[in-house]
């Protein structure tokens, strides 16, 4: 793969704000490994290849075992290797990122909004807006894993 563009040398202006928006999640006060948790789903959902080795190998530096990292994508059949806040907040990340197709249905914001605060709840619907956007970039202009620069 070949960069298109360097988005974040060609808009720093840009960059800036969304790392305004990733600084302010980072102080909401979700756990980060739960953040991190949701902005690798999200990632995989959309197919953004950087970010899902960076994500996978924040997750893995801050100890979160091989078992629950493989698991990720399938979640819902992973039993009890995921909590029930971090389930939850998978399935909002996932409903929230397909919202084209979802619509986000009541009954996906009342099992959220059950779990978390509203705070939190907003906080989380900012990762997962966040995440999109830079999968989008990634994506648009083809920024390659730490993996394939390795190869």
């Amino acid at each position: 793969m070949t960069q298109r563009i360097d988005y974040a040398k060609a808009s720093p202006d840009g960059y800036k704000a969304y790392g305004g928006v990733y600084v302010a999640i980072q102080k909401s006060g979700l756990p980060k490994e739960l953040i991190d948790l949701v902005y690798l789903r999200v990632s995989q959902i959309n197919g953004c290849a950087y970010c899902i080795d960076m994500h996978s190998r924040d997750l893995l530096k801050s100890g979160l075992s091989t078992d629950k990292l493989v698991l990720v994508p399938v979640w819902h059949d992973a039993g009890n290797v995921f909590s029930q806040r971090e389930r939850v907040a998978l399935a909002w990340a996932e409903t929230v990122t397909n919202v084209a197709i979802t619509g986000v249905p009541d009954a996906d914001y009342d099992a959220a909004s059950a779990e978390f605060s509203d705070k939190e709840l907003a906080d989380l619907t900012y990762a997962i807006g966040l995440m999109n956007a830079f999968n989008r970039l990634g994506i648009t202009f083809r920024v390659p894993p730490a993996a394939a620069l390795k190869a």
